[in-house]
Order: C-alpha cells, then sequence, then structure tokens
C-alpha cells in the first residue's frame, strides 16, 4: 500500500500482550481495568510513530482532526488531563509554552487546538464520544493511525452508526456497549485490544464505508490496538483512546500465529 506519508515500517519489539490468545480478550468486548496511569504509555517505537504523526498533522490535518463547537469543553478537559498525565511521565519537559519530548522534539502549546496539539504529543488516537439522547456519539477526534475507518465520515454518529459495516457489532452489542459506557467511573479507565494480520506496515489507513481492506495472504504484520475508555469527570464525555502496535509476525510462535490467522478468519 503505498503511502508517502511512511515508507518503511515502523515497528515495536514485541506486542505486551497476545489478546486472541487470553480469554479475557480474545471475545468482544474483552474488557478489563486500567491499572494506574495505563490509559497513556510511551514504547520503543515512540519517536518514528510520532515523526509520522507530526507530517499527517501537518499534511492532512482536516483528515486526521475533527472537533464539533459543541464538544470544546470536553477537548479543553481531555488537553489539560493529558498535560497532567506528561508532567508525571519520565522523558517529558513542560514549560508553559512548550512541551519537549522523549526524542527531543519541543512541541508548542495551543490551547486553542487541544486535540492537535495533543496529537503532536502522545502516540495514542484520541477520539471523544459524548452522550446523545441513546447512545454515544463520536464529537472529535485526532485519528492519524485509522485502521480502515474514517474519522470525518463518523463524526457526529452514534455507536450503533459508526459501527454500521461491522457484522459482529449488532443491537445486542450496541446495548451492552452503550451499558458499559454509562459504567465507567472517572477513577477507573478501562481497556480492551483488538487484533489484525496484515501484509503491509502503513499506520496510516484511512477508508471509507464499502471500501474493504485487502484481505492478507502473506499475514507479514500483526496489528494490535490498546483500546482506552476513560470517563473525564467534569464534562462526563467518554476518551477513547487508541495506542497502535505494529510488530513483524515472526515475534510471535508459529503456534501463536496460526491461532491469530484462525481467529481473524
Amino acid at each position: 500500500m503505498p503511502n508517502p506519508m511512511q515508507d518503511s515500517p515502523i515497528l515495536q519489539d514485541r506486542l505486551p500482550h497476545l489478546p486472541w490468545v487470553d480469554p479475557r480478550t480474545r471475545r468482544l468486548p474483552g474488557i478489563l481495568p486500567v491499572e494506574g496511569r495505563d490509559w497513556l504509555r510511551v514504547d520503543e517505537a515512540y519517536g518514528p510513530q510520532m515523526a509520522l504523526r507530526d507530517r499527517l498533522i501537518a499534511a492532512q490535518g482536516p483528515v486526521v482532526h475533527a472537533l464539533l463547537p459543541e464538544a470544546r469543553p470536553a477537548a479543553d478537559e481531555l488537553y489539560a488531563a493529558v498535560l497532567d498525565w506528561l508532567r508525571e511521565a519520565p522523558g517529558f519537559r513542560l514549560s508553559d509554552s512548550t512541551v519537549t519530548r522523549p526524542d527531543g522534539v519541543s512541541v508548542p502549546l495551543d490551547p486553542d487546538e487541544p486535540l492537535l496539539t495533543l496529537g503532536r504529543l502522545v502516540q495514542e488516537d484520541l477520539c471523544l464520544m459524548e452522550r446523545r439522547g441513546e447512545e454515544y456519539a463520536l464529537t472529535g477526534g485526532i485519528l492519524c493511525f485509522p485502521a480502515s475507518w474514517s474519522l470525518t465520515q463518523k463524526l457526529g454518529r452514534p455507536l450503533t452508526g459508526i459501527h454500521d459495516p461491522v457484522p459482529v457489532y449488532d443491537a445486542d452489542i450496541a446495548k451492552r456497549v452503550a451499558r458499559l459506557f454509562d459504567a465507567i467511573r472517572p477513577e477507573q479507565a478501562l481497556w480492551r485490544m483488538n487484533y489484525l494480520t496484515y501484509d503491509d506496515f502503513v499506520l496510516h489507513q484511512p477508508r471509507v464505508e464499502g471500501e474493504r481492506r485487502p484481505q492478507p495472504t502473506d499475514h507479514v504484520f500483526i496489528r494490535c490496538e490498546r483500546q482506552c475508555l476513560l470517563r473525564l469527570p467534569k464534562t462526563q464525555a467518554v476518551v477513547f483512546t487508541i495506542h497502535t502496535y505494529v510488530v513483524d509476525a515472526a515475534t510471535v510462535t508459529a503456534e501463536e500465529l496460526a491461532a491469530l490467522r484462525e481467529a481473524v478468519h
């Protein structure tokens, strides 16, 4: 999949968790509690992933960023929460006007563009979900590494509308997810992890509904998203974080890879 933004692999050394092996995470929704501050992570791919994020935000801002006006209070609250996290994170240096990242890049702090600023500071993509009637809707996000979906197409939609193309996401799952979102407490974030195989390494893979992902034949790479759900205490918005891992399939055993290929079919 040719991509002018990324012409070589950006890989982690290994997956921190094999979600298709663990019985707690291999079936939907596969939710577990986050321990401590672990809703954001910095791993060995931070530098190259952040360099790619910088390029995408600079060149394709309207593709990777969207925010409904009514979601601005939630974006501001998330901005403050992430900066609080960074103040205690090793390798980050914060001043009143900038954050120097672990890779040495200084990022100007721009509270007028909260999500765009955060997109240059953390590896996670960040989506805001807010209750609209009976469901939660996507009201904003910074999405540099989409896996076959489009932020602008999904913006404003409820969860059932977002997951229309997903066969297993039926009305029963939708009700369970809405109840799950309602039960999230600010003091206890939750996480889950998905899993797919790919023949290419590209992180930025937006697609609109009806545009199918090429089916892998060689299963060269494993792509997993560690997704966290966090309740913001003031606005009550739910933050959906996505930390993307791409690893060489050779980093798992032959048995683990066979189980993954079985699981994704």
